[in-house]
């Protein structure tokens, strides 16, 4: 892949991986555009990095805020660790037998298929961003009107907050459109949740299964590159991933900065808009053979 395309991928996956509107749907229309098939072995190796580069965004956007909340004491530490092992446990929970069923329903005469390339299609991720964008659409709306913690107070996160948010990351993995972040910070302000510290928790939620989602993504490259009897140009494709690497670093700290801005100030609903708009295009797209 030229390194350009690898920058605009980047920049793309940087910032709509930790916005509410689904870094795969958009890193995936990107590509066809590109004409760029991300299954090869050298192009998923670049995905692996982005998503390196993005989670370490994470960890130094909310060090300070985790050290002040979750880190404070060895107290709450514990409850953190708690806290995200109940989480990571639900979503794996509802998560796999949701991937399960779906392999095997939509999956060609009676032969199971692999859920990620079900969901590279573009009128498949249509929807799931449709789907994601109403659930932002209503968990702002319903949080506008409570308007929870007024006069500055705040509420820790709850274990019904992590229930709540693991089940909804759950059916978020498999779905390529429907935002992980976007579903887990609904479901919490939906339970009523603070804003600061469901958006704290949702992303530590992230960082925790980033790591399987990565080893994920290194086992279906090598898994891929053995079944088609090549070897992983790892060469070729260190410079564009290293490159591409750090610019979802950088756009994922600006991403960051916006969303946090804009869920402070009771703006969330309109990643929702955003995203049915997206839907919109995707599908347009999809009718004229993307």
């Amino acid at each position: 892949m030229p390194i350009y395309q690898a920058i605009v991928l980047a920049i793309v996956q940087g910032l709509t991986e930790l916005l509410p509107v689904s870094s795969s749907a958009h890193v995936i229309v990107v590509a066809e555009l590109f004409r760029q098939n991300m299954s090869t072995p050298a192009n998923a190796l670049l995905l692996v990095m982005l998503h390196t580069g993005t989670m370490l965004a994470v960890i130094v956007y909310f060090w300070r805020r985790w050290v002040e909340t979750f880190f404070s004491t060895w107290q709450a530490f514990w409850r953190f660790v708690q806290l995200i092992f109940v989480a990571s446990l639900v979503s794996g929970i509802v998560a796999l037998p949701v991937i399960f069923v779906v392999e095997r329903i939509l999956g060609r005469n009676g032969h199971p298929v692999a859920i990620e390339a079900l969901f590279h299609k573009l009128n498949w991720i249509a929807p799931a961003l449709a789907a994601g964008g109403l659930l932002i659409l209503y968990a702002g709306w319903r949080e506008a009107r409570a308007r929870v913690a007024p006069n500055g107070a705040r509420r820790s996160v709850s274990g019904l907050d992590t229930l709540v948010m693991g089940i909804a990351q759950g059916f978020a993995i498999p779905f390529r459109g429907f935002s992980r972040s976007g579903s887990t910070i609904s479901a919490g302000l939906l339970n009523d949740g603070d804003r600061m510290e469901i958006e704290s928790f949702s992303f530590a939620m992230a960082v925790a299964i980033t790591p399987l989602a990565i080893a994920r993504e290194l086992y279906r490259l090598l898994r891929a590159a053995h079944r088609a009897g090549v070897n992983v140009p790892w060469a070729a494709a260190l410079t564009p991933s290293v490159v591409g690497m750090a610019c979802a670093f950088v756009a994922g700290l600006l991403a960051l900065r916006w969303l946090s801005r804009w869920l402070e100030q009771g703006r969330w609903y309109l990643f929702g808009i955003y995203c049915l708009v997206a839907a919109v295009v995707v599908q347009a797209l999809y009718l004229r053979g993307w």
